[in-house]
């Protein structure tokens, strides 16, 4: 039996070391895909820990849905087999999939080609009361289209759109979202999980070898780790230009699972207890009317 733990201290601490406000002059190198921030815990207290965690979040999200005035959008960008999808499955498992919904964006094909780049992930905001979760994002538009300049040509845009300034432009653009998003109460919680090279290949090999992972493996898995590169320059400097006050990312270490969880679990929690959330309060009317009906059901 694992012993006790100090759930909201331990909790707490583990999102300082890992969160972006402030974008200018952050460097990947800063944060060690391999740290643990000192937490010298064994599985089952790492699954403990976790357990109490998404229990306080199933608590929090009652309470966002209960009250219905504040949404949350958490978005997970990261290389692949950095753990987007197991992070997902046991971070949010506790929440009730009635006020939960996951949207995964893969490459833009058809319609989605045929509007502005942010359109298809605009369309799945969501409500408030509710926590909306995208599976990476229209961060791919600074990410995988600026590692492939084909993926932009494929966008059709009017060639005077597409100088050497788009990548700054769709930089404030994105901002200016998420001001507007804060705004409108909308919290956007951002994650980008920091997988090492060395880790993914092992993740990579682990699929191949594997047949009940057989389905997770791309024929671009491999060739994109030749652009690693250019995949870290372009996080870095959208991490640089996109960190705020108002959407912090969180450069989360993903190279031990069971910590990016701990990681992220507890980077939802504090992004929730910040909105200030509780139940909606009762009016003197109801009030009355509650004890009626409890006197009634009392005499049946």
């Amino acid at each position: 039996m694992a012993k006790p733990i100090d759930i909201p201290t331990t909790l707490s601490r583990l999102v300082k070391p890992y969160c972006i406000a402030k974008g200018k002059g952050f460097r990947l190198k800063q944060i060690d895909p391999g740290d643990t921030s000192g937490l010298a815990i064994d599985q089952a207290s790492a699954d403990f820990l976790l357990k109490q965690g998404v229990e306080r979040m199933a608590e929090l999200q009652e309470m966002l849905y209960a009250e219905g005035r504040w949404a949350l959008l958490v978005i997970f960008q990261a290389m692949d087999a950095a753990g987007k999808d197991s992070a997902i499955k046991h971070v949010m498992s506790g929440l009730n999939p009635q006020g939960c919904d996951v949207h995964s964006f893969r490459t833009p094909v058809g319609e989605e080609l045929r509007h502005d780049y942010m359109w298809r992930c605009l369309r799945f905001l969501p409500e408030r009361g509710r926590i909306g979760i995208f599976n990476r994002s229209y961060y791919e538009e600074v990410l995988a289209v600026r590692v492939h300049p084909e993926f932009l040509a494929g966008q059709r845009l009017p060639p005077e759109l597409t100088g050497k300034d788009i990548w700054q432009q769709r930089f404030v653009d994105i901002n200016n979202l998420e001001l507007y998003l804060s705004r409108n109460g909308i919290r956007v919680c951002k994650f980008f999980l920091h997988v090492s090279k060395a880790e993914q290949k092992q993740r990579l090999l682990d699929r191949l070898e594997r047949r009940d992972k057989h389905w997770k493996f791309s024929p671009d898995d491999v060739p994109e780790r030749e652009r690693w590169p250019d995949y870290m320059a372009a996080y870095e400097d959208m991490i640089r230009r996109t960190a705020t006050m108002d959407a912090p990312w969180h450069v989360v270490p993903a190279d031990n699972k069971w910590f990016t969880r701990l990681v992220v679990a507890a980077a939802v929690i504090q992004a929730l207890e910040a909105l200030n959330l509780g139940y909606p309060k009762v009016d003197a009317r109801l009030g009355r009317q509650i004890a009626a009906a409890r006197r009634r059901l009392a005499r049946e």
